[in-house]
């Protein structure tokens, strides 16, 4: 498939196992890569994939969909302006209930050796992403990892982690369910992110918020289209405010031509990929690439680290 001429592009959206070489081959063979998070299984596997983009000179795009929602954007602009005045603090949830059933089939998911990480690779890192994407870098972590469900049946062969296992043997879960991380910022900032597929009563409950010395913002994934703002108040007593997304902010108005009108899921999935066919047009970055893949690889091999060392890990 990568040595044909006729394909340009290849999306790498398999199980985490197969990521890295598909990667690496196809970037070999000239074709840009749009790969889904957390890209390889570890920072090594990561680094030799954004090695090769490098190397070849091909254009790249990560999954990290949720920084391309018109009001995470909208957010991001309000923070690099100052409207928020210093950065204090940070906070970011990604809880599912995806893996919450205790007869959840045992996907490759749920080995490390197919997988990589558990939630810290799966929803962490959209978190930590989104983090960085809106307040800044993160320069050292705390992190304290569990698994609440420890074995699950085993799953039939075209099982997905939504499906119930039957009544063969039970096998051990290899990597973790939930995380709790406190963050540095480089700029000075402190952060909480809390991540789980084991939530119940979850579903994409993925949010944050940030605090600054002047003002503070949040936004919420079930409200897509909608970004909380307190702006422009006194320091006690100030109320929020809903700004919802128009055609002025992001890529809104590339969907819609009026006010209210939420993008979905796949709506930022749509963004992605135009993102990427800009970036091989033009021949320059837009949108979340490997790089920032890396990056955010770096902080989740930091989560794991500080997990398994239980102590700060600096980046």
């Amino acid at each position: 498939l990568v040595a044909r001429d006729d394909i340009d592009l290849v999306c790498v959206a398999g199980p985490n196992y197969t990521h890295r070489d598909v990667a690496v081959a196809a970037a070999k063979n000239g074709k840009h890569i749009w790969v889904e998070k957390p890209a390889g299984r570890n920072l090594a596997e990561t680094v030799e994939i954004a090695d090769a983009v490098e190397a070849a000179g091909v254009a790249s795009a990560v999954g990290f969909n949720y920084r391309n929602a018109p009001a995470v954007e909208l957010a991001r602009k309000l923070v690099s302006e100052g409207r928020i005045g210093e950065v204090r603090h940070v906070r970011v949830q990604m809880l599912g209930d995806y893996c919450a059933h205790p007869d959840g089939a045992l996907t490759w998911r749920f080995v490390r050796e197919l997988a990589g990480s558990g939630v810290i690779g799966d929803l962490a890192s959209h978190g930590l992403d989104l983090a960085q994407y809106v307040a800044g870098p993160i320069g050292a972590v705390l992190a304290e990892a569990s698994t609440f469900i420890s074995e699950r049946p085993q799953a039939a062969a075209a099982a997905s982690h939504f499906s119930r296992g039957g009544d063969g043997p039970r096998l051990p879960v290899e990597n973790e369910d939930h995380v709790l991380a406190l963050l540095r910022f480089t700029g000075g900032a402190r952060g909480v992110l809390e991540a789980s597929r084991a939530s119940v009563g979850e579903q994409n409950s993925y949010a944050f918020e940030v605090h600054g010395s002047t003002g503070a913002l949040a936004w919420d994934f079930r409200r897509t289209g909608e970004l909380q703002v307190c702006l422009d108040q006194d320091y006690q007593g100030a109320a929020w405010s809903t700004h919802r997304v128009g055609p002025s902010d992001g890529e809104a108005g590339a969907f819609q031509p009026d006010t209210a009108i939420p993008l979905s899921f796949d709506d930022l999935k749509v963004v992605e990929a135009k993102r990427l066919l800009t970036s091989i047009a033009t021949g320059r970055p837009e949108g979340a690439t490997i790089a920032d893949m890396v990056s955010t690889a770096r902080l989740v091999d930091a989560t794991l680290r500080s997990d398994a060392e239980q102590r700060w890990v600096t980046l």
